[in-house]
């Protein structure tokens, strides 16, 4: 074997982010009894995405973003202010509940598991994102699971990488890291050393992220491997 194992990201690779994110919403906003709105979730993703993509070059930590984005979200919804406490813990409750997968993520799983050792590599709170996997039916096909608020980095950061691989005793050569994000999870995990392959459903074009691999569909990783 080219690999002993595989890292995968969580979110938009295992983990349907978009649903996720929808199914918390609408948590939170019935838990504050308030209602739920297409306008209102669109600006509250709208925001998220935005301060995640400045996170991922440098201008906020993931724990700053996940106390950024539900204060800007309720100052702009003019919800009012003293919401704003509960509507991120109940947020947050829910974000932990959600676990819809990303089509042929237990598939992918089943098929590698127990001919590589398999890792999460992810951003967020190490707690939310294993109760994520579990609840999913995944977190048992994994051998660990790394995520930013325990490792101590948030990728890409190859520091990130680098305390993975030392926790997993794994030489940078001996795995391929899986996931969708150019920025942390391709270009992060190749100046740490890795093997990369690009998760791109949406068919984005990036001639000058040289992946090692590319795929559209995570079927198509177990014929690779």
């Amino acid at each position: 074997m080219r690999y002993k194992a595989v890292f995968l990201d969580i979110d938009d690779t295992l983990l349907d982010y978009d649903t996720c994110c929808r199914q918390a919403f609408d948590y939170a906003m019935e838990a504050i009894h308030e209602p739920s709105s297409d306008e209102l979730f669109r600006l509250f993703f709208d925001i998220a995405n935005r301060l995640f993509e400045e996170a991922k070059h440098g201008q906020h930590t993931i724990a700053e973003v996940m106390e950024l984005y539900p204060r800007e979200f309720i100052e702009r919804s003019g919800l009012g202010m003293e919401l704003l406490d509960d509507f991120k813990t109940r947020f947050r409750e829910g974000w932990g509940l959600s676990h819809a997968q990303v089509d042929g993520a237990d598939e992918l799983l089943r098929a590698l598991h127990g001919r590589y050792r398999l890792y999460a590599a992810s951003n967020s709170f190490a707690h939310l994102q294993r109760q994520r996997l579990e609840l999913a039916g995944l977190l048992g096909m994994l051998d660990d699971a790394y995520v930013s608020s325990e490792i101590g980095f948030d990728k890409p950061d190859v520091r990130f990488y680098e305390e993975a691989l030392r926790r997993s005793g794994l030489r940078p050569q001996e795995v391929l890291m899986v996931g969708d994000s150019e920025t942390t999870d391709i270009i992060g995990a190749r100046q740490a050393g890795l093997d990369t392959c690009w998760f791109n459903p949406k068919e984005k074009e990036r001639p000058d992220l040289h992946p090692t691999y590319m795929v559209r569909s995570l079927r198509e990783i177990i014929p690779l491997l």
